[in-house]
Formats: structure tokens, sequence, C-alpha cells
């Protein structure tokens, strides 16, 4: 693991930091791939029953290296990669939002300041988003002349509506925390100096719950995205079936019956 991410695992709840507080946690390629790397592993962990995606200090990610970018565009050197291995590398290291967006189990984004850019997008492939109550967000793509990346296109449309999406990656603007909880961008928030532990509890709520129904749970809401009716209506079958074979449902029903709160342990 790079000394850019940290991974750390409480209770069921694994916890992994951008760590690049000197540059907001800024994106770098052994951050990228350690976190595609992490999400991969902590997606088929049983143990797990909740990921929680945050960033060291006081910014949870300012997004590219834009200084990198700068120094790229200055000139090409000799080794230069053609353009479709550019691409290809670019797109293996996006799969860390395919991770958080379906993996089979809840992911949190804890957002104590600016989230930008491809950091944005992070956050907004994960299940749910807890901010600081003076937390600013901008999609910042136009400011730099490129046009975006790590799916935030993609979950913005979903999250906020075509129409707006639109307006916020043209114009790049800057929302504060209040707006962006308005519009649906976010779920929560809270004074930053009561952010960690409202979202310490946060993420221990998501890990007591029926971890296999929730997982399945995802799978129906992304195919109802993206899908028919009727798709939709067969993954819901499918997935009503299996989750009835499950531990937590056969012991969740018994203590319906003898009328006690139930007590999962995600299998």
């Amino acid at each position: 693991m790079t000394q850019d991410l940290i991974e750390t695992v409480d209770a069921g709840v694994a916890t992994l930091t951008l760590n690049r507080p000197d540059s907001r946690n800024a994106l770098s390629r052994p951050m990228m791939v350690g976190l595609a790397e992490a999400l991969q592993r902590l997606a088929l962990d049983p143990a797990i029953r909740a990921v929680v995606l945050t960033g060291a200090g006081r910014a949870f990610c300012s997004g590219g290296d834009v200084k990198g970018f700068a120094q790229r565009a200055g000139g090409v050197p000799a080794d230069e990669p053609s353009f479709d291995a550019k691409v290809t590398d670019l797109r293996a290291r996006m799969e860390a939002v395919r991770w958080l967006h379906e993996m089979p189990k809840p992911t949190l984004a804890v957002i104590p300041g600016p989230a930008a850019g491809a950091g944005l997008s992070l956050a907004l492939a994960c299940d749910l988003r807890i901010a600081a109550d003076d937390a600013k967000f901008t999609t910042a793509f136009s400011r730099i002349g490129v046009s975006g990346d790590f799916g935030g296109s993609y979950f913005l449309s979903h999250l906020v509506g075509a129409s707006k999406a639109r307006e916020l990656y043209f114009t790049g603007r800057v929302v504060q925390a209040e707006e962006a909880l308005r519009i649906g961008m976010i779920d929560r928030t809270a004074p930053y100096e009561q952010l960690a532990a409202a979202a310490t509890a946060y993420a221990k709520a998501l890990a007591a719950l029926p971890t296999v129904a929730v997982g399945y749970m995802k799978r129906n809401l992304n195919v109802a995205q993206r899908g028919s009716l009727a798709e939709t209506l067969d993954s819901e079958a499918i997935h009503m079936i299996r989750t009835f074979e499950t531990g937590d449902h056969k012991s969740a029903a018994r203590a319906f019956v003898e009328k006690r709160p139930p007590s999962f342990q995600g299998r």
C-alpha cells in the first residue's frame, strides 16, 4: 500500500484515506493504483461490511495534479505513449469508481472539505455522502479545458438531473454544501468539528445492515438506473428469492415474530 493511501479497518468498516494533504489530496498514480486494488479486495472480503472513502486534513480531494498537467503541456517527450495507450491507462485507473459504485456493500464518502474534478467524481461514485457544512464542490474540468473523467458525468446526471449536471459541468462553478444538499449532490452535512463522529456513526449503522441484501439492493438500483422496467423486475425477482435464503433474513423474520429488533450478521 502506498503512503498516498491509508487503509484502516474497525468493526467491519474499512476506511480508505486519500493522503496527500499538502496538495489537498490531489490524485497520484500510486494513490489510484492502490485505491483500485484496495476496493477490489475489500469488495470480496466478507469481514468488511461498509467502506468509507475520505481525505486527509481539511480537504476531500482536489482532483488531478494540475501542475503535472501543465508540465506535460510544455512539450512532448521522446517516449510519449501513443493516444491509445494513454486512453487504456486512464481507463484502467478509472476502475476505482466502478468498484465504489458496484461493490456488494455500502460505500460512504466523508467529505471534510473541497471535492473537485476527479475528486468530486470519486465522492459521487459512492452510495452516500456526508460533508462538512462548509465543504465546497466543483466539477472544475472546464476551467482547465478538459472534458472530465472518473464517471462524474454519469453519477452527477443521475443525482441532480441532466440539466443541472450540464450547468455544473459547463460552468465549473463552486457549489456550497447547503446547495449541494438541496440538489441531492450530498445526503447529509455536519459542522466540521462534528463530522468525524457523525461519519463514524453513519458508517457503523451501514455496517450493521443485512449486507447481502444491501448488495442485492445496489444491483437492483443500478439496473433501474440504466435498464427497463422489465429488466428491473427480473433483477428484483432473482435477488428477492436469493435473500429469502440468507441467514440474516431468517433470523430477522424470527425476530419480527418475537417482537424484538433483528441483529444482522452480514450473511
